[in-house]
């Protein structure tokens, strides 16, 4: 199937309309603003390079969820913008494209971004079909990964079903997919007993992220983790930030965390003083006060 640039097509529609109707629009802020109208209408105008069809109907005309999924790959193997249509029409087609999408996601080979499409758009369909695959995923993942994030917000978005999988695969995980997936189970307090083992281990690393790993300690809702955690905001070399989200964990558990002192020689407070100020000299008074150099921070 050919892979139209739909938003080529767009620029040059856009283009022709503020030549025809520049002088509706006082300046550049107000063309700027009408740009949503504009890209309505090009949808709903019939366009010669769609032999007549209008752009927000084009793909309706295909149901078969194979044709549409391959057609999605092949725009991003040619490096196409992928049209939004086509992505809805996707959506629209239910279970059939469900199974198509699943079956992208296993293609190693797959462009990454092509993969990270499918699990977008799974997600959006409420699926629970990848559930196991995502999982997997975690076992052997690196600390950095964008298509294991994004797998381990679709569980999330999965509830309840997803737990007892992920608790069963929990202790064959690698570090880093420990770190993922107690993120998720992190939501559910039911979880604490194998839960909080892990998390308490792994904010003791020489690499932790601290400040992560605080986050979800909070979030699960032991008391149990305060020890460490105020262990661990009493460290001397403790950075600005990972003290900041130590604090707060400390205090969703309703304990008292330890009062520091940091100054310019610490280069994570430096850094946040002078986004201060910059908020500060631009007038944006909310968003200054919104930092963490304000009030009781600086304790």
């Amino acid at each position: 199937m050919k892979c139209i640039d739909f938003d080529k097509a767009f620029s040059r529609f856009a283009t022709q309309w503020f030549r025809e109707h520049g002088k509706e629009y006082k300046n550049y802020d107000e063309m700027e603003a009408a740009m949503p109208d504009v890209y309505a209408r090009f949808l709903d105008t019939p366009a010669d390079f769609l032999a007549h069809f209008k752009p927000g109907e084009y793909f309706a005309q295909w149901d078969d969820a194979k044709v549409l999924v391959d057609w999605m790959e092949d725009y991003f193997k040619q490096r196409v913008p992928v049209p939004d249509m086509l992505l809805n029409r996707i959506t629209e087609l239910g279970e059939p494209a469900e199974k198509r999408l699943y079956a992208l996601l296993q293609k190693e080979r797959m462009p990454q971004e092509a993969r990270m499409t499918a699990v977008s758009l799974l997600d959006e369909m409420g699926s629970a079909l990848p559930m196991q695959l995502y999982i997997s995923w975690q076992l052997n993942r690196e600390a950095e990964d964008e298509l294991c994030d994004a797998a381990c917000e679709s569980l999330t978005h999965m509830g309840e079903d997803a737990i007892e999988p992920m608790l069963a695969f929990l202790a064959d995980a690698n570090d880093a997919g420990k770190e993922a997936l107690c993120g998720v189970l992190s939501h559910y307090p039911d979880t604490t007993g194998k839960v909080l083992p892990e998390l308490l281990r792994l904010i003791r690393l020489p690499e932790a992220n601290i400040a992560v790993l605080a986050g979800y300690l909070g979030r699960l809702g032991e008391e149990g983790a305060l020890e460490t955690l105020i262990d661990l905001a009493l460290e001397e070399d403790l950075g600005y930030l990972n003290y900041i989200e130590l604090r707060s964990a400390i205090e969703q558990l309703g304990g008292d965390a330890p009062e520091r002192e940091f100054d310019e020689h610490d280069p994570e407070y430096e850094a946040m003083a002078r986004l201060q100020m910059a908020y500060g000299s631009s007038g944006d008074q909310d968003a200054a006060e919104d930092t963490p150099l304000d009030g009781d921070y600086l304790q």
